[in-house]
């Protein structure tokens, strides 16, 4: 690895383009390779403090993008949005994933999708984990790939979460590739859906007719875009590859059940999720008591539906991770006699028809409408859906907390309040985790 990358910098000026996580780890591998004409670090933040090489330069401030051209290489980190297409610049711009792509490719399970890419990846290195697979996990997961290096073997099987900003500007995709849905998302990032769809199509773009793609059956790639092994996913057509019914799961051979009463993930978009990762386990050869036995000690992450505890006979449930329409609708197919649910957050402008249709003819008792886009969707309600059923279980109020005192009074033992926001947090909280802590403090009477 440290090889290909002395490669790529030998006597060319270098600059990281952000100083978060994956900046800092790319420092770090770049100074082991050395050979570079120049390094320096860009990033909005006064940084300084946190580099003590002198011959590293340092640009900061709101103009930290405007020296691109003056470098060579510029390795960009996730999420920084270029004031230009990569085309316009002089430099040649990469990324920390691009080059361990380039590196370990034909080790790499790469997974993304709008949703449920950190349920597959972390299940799916668990089983392998737990029935005695040597694999590590980076990636979007929060672990830089340039952290592991040490870890890997010639046999390690490398399972990475990717989010479209790691893909945007990838010119190299994984040997197995796994697209699992595309949603209306982050379109204050992409401006269209175009953009953001290209942006996780980039996962199988650049594979190899060896190369292997499972994806969800509606998001099946033309052959003049896809060159690789193609396995669809499906819980409706009988012509996927994999396909999904009720808790039973068909793929090839193999014809599994899923034992959904006595595993922690709840609901029918996680039981696509493990049909995913059992056709992935299945092409490794694991067995199906292997994947079993595996599949009943996961524990899911925080923050995806997760329940959290009961108080006074009301169980509370997490789902702060739900920044669509869709995954509030999973959130109240899921949890089983829901009393409340609290959406709303940052508005990014995404559509809610689907939410609203759905929450007329769902019996949820309460529906409690916070932030920007509780706002929008109260409003929208009032505006454009007369029919809308049960108008008297809306509630609007300002803040998470207002929310979670009122679901307090209304919702009654023996039923559960479900946090599925339905937005981002942005602007309101750090992220989705601490808005998922804040939740539980407030329901469980920590704050």
């Amino acid at each position: 690895m440290l090889n290909i990358l002395k490669e790529l910098i030998t006597q060319k000026r270098v600059l990281i383009l952000g100083f978060g996580r994956e900046g800092r780890s790319t420092l770090h591998r770049l100074l082991q390779a050395g050979g570079y004409a120049a390094l320096a670090i860009a990033d909005q933040a006064d940084i300084s403090s946190a580099v003590k090489d002198p011959s590293i330069q340092i640009l900061s401030g709101p103009s930290y993008l405007d020296a691109l051209d003056d470098y060579d290489l510029v390795f960009k980190s996730p999420g920084i949005v270029l004031p230009k297409d990569p085309s316009q610049y002089r430099c040649q711009i990469t990324s920390q994933m691009e080059v361990f792509f380039l590196a370990y490719k034909k080790q790499i399970i790469g997974i993304t999708g709008t949703k449920g890419k950190s349920t597959v990846t972390t299940l799916l290195y668990h089983i392998l984990k737990e029935s005695g697979r040597d694999t590590v996990l980076a990636g979007n997961i929060g672990i830089p790939a340039f952290d592991i290096l040490e870890e890997i073997k010639a046999d390690t099987r490398i399972i990475c979460e990717l989010s479209c900003h790691q893909l945007e500007y990838i010119h190299v995709s994984p040997h197995v590739a796994v697209l699992l849905n595309i949603h209306e998302e982050h379109l204050d990032h992409y401006k269209t859906m175009k953009n953001y769809i290209h942006a996780k199509q980039q996962i199988y773009l650049h594979q190899e007719p060896e190369d292997l793609l499972l994806c969800d059956l509606s998001s099946l790639p033309s052959k003049n875009y896809c060159r690789s092994q193609i396995y669809t996913v499906s819980d409706c057509f009988s012509t996927a590859d994999v396909l999904l019914s009720g808790t039973r799961i068909r793929f090839e051979q193999g014809d599994f059940r899923i034992p959904a009463k006595e595993i922690s993930l709840l609901g029918h978009h996680n039981h696509i999720d493990i049909a995913f990762d059992y056709a992935i386990c299945h092409m490794l050869g694991l067995s199906d008591e292997e994947f079993e036995a595996a599949l009943r000690t996961y524990e899911p992450l925080p923050h995806r539906l997760r329940y959290i505890g009961e108080r006074e006979g009301v169980r509370f449930y997490d789902d702060s991770i739900s920044t669509i329409g869709d995954t509030a609708i999973q959130a109240l197919k899921s949890v089983p006699n829901v009393g409340s649910i609290l959406i709303g957050g940052m508005d990014r402008g995404i559509e809610y028809d689907d939410l609203i249709t759905y929450l007329s003819r769902d019996p949820v008792p309460h529906i409690i409408l916070m932030a920007d886009t509780g706002k929008r969707i109260y409003q929208e309600i009032q505006d454009r859906y007369p029919d809308f059923h049960g108008r008297e279980r809306l509630l609007l109020v300002d803040t998470l907390k207002d929310a979670v005192t009122a679901a307090k009074t209304l919702t009654a033992p023996g039923t559960a309040c479900v946090l599925s926001p339905a937005a981002a947090s942005y602007g309101i909280f750090k992220n989705f985790e601490e808005r998922g802590d804040v939740f539980r403090d407030l329901a469980l009477n920590y704050q």
